[in-house]
C-alpha cells in the first residue's frame, strides 16, 4: 500500500499562459493559499505547471486549478472568495460551477458583470426566473438581495415588468431610533440604507434616482404596502424574518397579476419582540409544498463578502462553552 505522505509529481499542461497570472493572483497569492490548503506545492515551468505532494492532494489542487483554469477562459473574474468556494465544493461539481458562474444577469453602469458566484446562488437565480414567488433563506453575505435587486433591474430593461418595489419591516435591531429627528421617511430611512446601497450599484446613483423619483422604483418600509395591490411588479421583500405573521399573510397577497415577488431573510438573525411569531418561518412551514413557490436555501459556502464572513458565521454556529 503506497505511504499518502510520499512525494509525487503531477505535471499539467496549460491551454493559454496567459491566463496565469489571472488564476494565480497577485504576487501568486491564490497559489501560496492553495498550497496551504492542500499542502503542496505549485511551481510554473513553461507552459505546464508542476505540483508535488501527496497523490490525493495533487489530484485535488489540479482539480481545483482545472476549474480556475475554465473559469478564466469564460471571463469570470478570480477573487480570493472564488479559491475558498473552488476548495469547500466536490470536485464533480466543478464543470457545473463553471458553467453556472459564467452566466451575466446584467451589467452595471461601470461595466461591472453581475453574476452567480457560487452554485446555490446560480439556482436562486433560476428560481426566480421560473416562478413567481421565491423565498431566500441564508446568512449574511450570501447575496440574497444584492442578486434579487440585479434580477429586479434586468426584469424592468426587459419590461417584463413596469416597476420596482422593494420593502422591508422597519423593526430595531437591538436600538432606538424614535428619538432621531425628523419624519417618518426620515425615521425608516436608516432601515432601507442596504435596498438604496443595491440599487445604487446595480443602475447607479443618477438612474436610481431618476427612477424613483418617477414612481418606476419604490423603496418603502413594509408598513407602506397595507391595501394595495402591485401589478405588473418586482416586488422584494428584505429581512423577511423580522415580518410578523400577519405582515407576511399581509405582503404575500399583495401580489397582482404579472407580478414577480422574492422575500429574502435570515432565521438567525430575528429581530422580533420576545413572543411574536416570524413570518418568514411561519410562511415556510405553510407554503412549502405549494409547487408554484420556490424555496431556496443558501449556507456559509454561499458567502460571498470577505472571507472573514464565513469564519465569523461558523464560530456563532458552534455551541456555546
Amino acid at each position: 500500500m503506497p505511504n499518502q505522505n510520499e512525494c509525487n509529481e503531477l505535471r499539467l499542461p496549460l491551454p493559454d499562459n496567459g491566463q496565469v497570472p489571472i488564476i494565480s493572483g497577485q504576487n501568486d497569492e491564490y497559489f501560496i493559499a492553495l498550497e496551504n490548503a492542500l499542502q503542496v506545492k505549485i511551481i510554473l515551468r513553461g507552459e505546464e505547471l508542476l505540483l508535488s505532494g501527496a497523490a490525493e492532494s495533487i489530484e485535488r489542487a489540479a482539480s481545483v486549478l482545472q476549474y480556475l483554469l475554465s473559469l478564466a477562459a469564460k471571463g469570470v473574474e478570480i477573487t480570493q472568495n472564488t479559491i475558498n468556494y473552488a476548495l469547500q465544493i466536490e470536485a464533480k461539481d466543478y464543470q457545473k460551477a463553471a458553467d453556472y458562474l459564467a452566466e451575466t444577469v446584467c451589467v452595471t453602469p461601470k461595466g461591472k458583470k453581475i453574476k452567480a458566484k457560487t452554485i446555490g446562488q446560480r439556482l436562486y437565480l433560476s428560481a426566480i426566473e421560473s416562478h413567481d414567488l421565491t423565498f431566500a433563506i441564508g446568512p449574511a453575505g450570501t447575496g440574497k438581495t444584492y442578486l434579487a435587486v440585479a434580477m429586479a433591474v434586468a426584469a424592468l430593461k426587459k419590461r417584463q415588468v413596469s416597476r420596482i418595489i422593494l420593502a422591508r419591516p422597519a423593526v430595531e435591531a437591538g436600538e432606538k431610533l424614535g428619538f432621531l429627528p425628523g419624519d417618518l421617511q426620515d425615521k425608516v430611512n436608516p432601515y432601507l440604507r442596504p435596498v438604496y446601497d443595491g440599487l445604487n450599484d446595480v443602475l447607479g446613483p443618477d438612474a436610481a434616482q431618476k427612477y424613483m423619483e418617477r414612481g418606476i422604483i419604490e423603496v418603502v418600509p413594509l408598513a407602506y404596502m397595507r391595501g394595495r395591490t402591485l401589478d405588473d411588479a418586482f416586488i422584494i421583500l428584505d429581512e423577511a424574518q423580522n415580518t410578523t405573521s400577519q405582515q407576511m399573510k399581509m405582503f404575500l397577497t399583495r401580489l397582482g397579476i404579472g407580478s414577480k415577488s422574492v422575500i429574502t431573510g435570515d432565521i438567525t438573525q430575528i429581530d422580533l419582540p420576545r413572543g411574536e411569531t416570524c413570518g418568514l418561518i411561519e410562511a415556510e412551514r405553510r407554503l412549502r409544498d405549494i409547487p408554484e413557490i420556490a424555496f431556496c436555501y443558501l449556507s456559509k459556502v454561499d458567502v460571498v463578502r470577505h472571507p472573514l464572513v464565513q469564519k465569523i458565521i461558523e464560530a456563532y454556529e458552534k455551541k456555546w462553552i
